[in-house]
């Protein structure tokens, strides 16, 4: 597919939308339209038989929800993934891990967006204070049993896709099953 013309048609600090004409395979025209979204780092903290997730208002669905600690600010486009796991966790629940290992990465919404994630375990957890930004005052962060986290996807408390493909990302590794050599680009 090749793309013959772009053109933004939506922009502010956190994303952009264009619509790209393309040329298909058998020489057919077609749109797409692109939601561009910095990449972001999420992180499953661990403690023994706990993880750890925050509760936030997600405007978009008009509901809070929990999830694994994530994200991405405009002006960290460029902050190394392993860097932006750590502060986003220090950031949303006041954590610090000794260790941060990258366990994958994730297409958000392959067929609309080209944001992609990095998932990373956390270990060797100390608390502090967090660090929210305005946006993220009415968080609330909690320590749960896996048990409990995974009673919660089962019973549509944890609905966040991110979240459960990440955490299937954890149990893998601990399986030992080893993620993937990265793609050129990853």
């Amino acid at each position: 597919m090749q793309t013959t013309n772009s053109r933004e048609v939506y922009a502010n600090a956190w994303m952009t939308v264009r619509e790209d004409s393309v040329r298909r395979g058998d020489g057919s025209a077609g749109i797409y339209g692109v939601i561009d979204k910095p990449d972001y780092s999420l992180v499953i903290a661990v403690d023994g038989d706990r993880v750890h997730l925050v509760e936030q208002f997600r405007y978009p669905l008009g509901m809070r929800r929990w999830e694994f600690p994530q994200g991405t600010a405009p002006d960290r486009a460029e902050l190394d993934p392993t860097e932006l796991a750590a502060r986003e966790l220090r950031e949303e629940t006041g954590l610090r891990a000794a260790q941060l290992l990258e366990l994958g990465v994730l297409d958000v919404a392959a067929g609309m967006s080209s944001q992609r994630g990095r998932v990373f375990l956390a270990t060797g957890i100390s608390e502090g204070e967090h660090e929210r930004e305005p946006e993220e005052q009415d968080m609330h962060s909690a320590w749960f049993p896996r048990a409990e986290f995974e009673r919660m996807i089962t019973s549509g408390e944890v609905t966040d896709a991110q979240s459960i493909a990440a955490y299937s990302l954890l149990l893998l590794h601990e399986r030992g099953v080893a993620a993937p050599a990265p793609a050129p680009g990853d």
